[in-house]
């Protein structure tokens, strides 16, 4: 898949301009163009910029299927590290599935706060 034709079909059938998506984005429309037509790769960044403008997950950027593609299961085989095995992968795998349910607003809320206390911890083990 070339994500610029994937961009450009995404845009026409939501009937939008890139002048549209320049004003949603904040990115130039002369840049749009560019990735659209393939002769720049867009960033992570950008990617999600757009899919917000045009007002679409992600991943529909990178799949062109007609139902939301299958979350897959992974399986950790390195044999030791926390939820490898035992209740601790049973918890793993329950909060996996539980977070797949989770709506986007409120996985990132979770993540913004496991950040935060990442870095608090990480903080006061600096200062001990």
């Amino acid at each position: 898949m070339v994500i610029g034709d994937r961009l450009k079909q995404l845009r026409e059938l939501k009937n939008m301009s890139q002048g549209l998506i320049e004003q949603r984005t904040g990115l130039y429309r002369c840049y749009i163009s560019r990735c659209e037509n393939n002769h720049t790769v867009p960033g992570i960044e950008t990617l999600e910029k757009m899919a917000r403008a045009l007002e679409v997950p992600l991943y529909a950027i990178f799949y062109d299927g007609d139902e939301k593609p299958p979350v897959p299961r992974i399986r950790l085989n390195d044999g030791g590290g926390w939820g490898s095995r035992g209740a601790d992968a049973r918890t793993l795998d329950r909060f996996r599935r539980l977070l797949a349910r989770t709506n986007p607003t409120d996985q990132q809320l979770l993540l913004l706060m496991a950040s935060k206390m990442a870095a608090r911890k990480t903080s006061h083990k600096k200062l001990k």
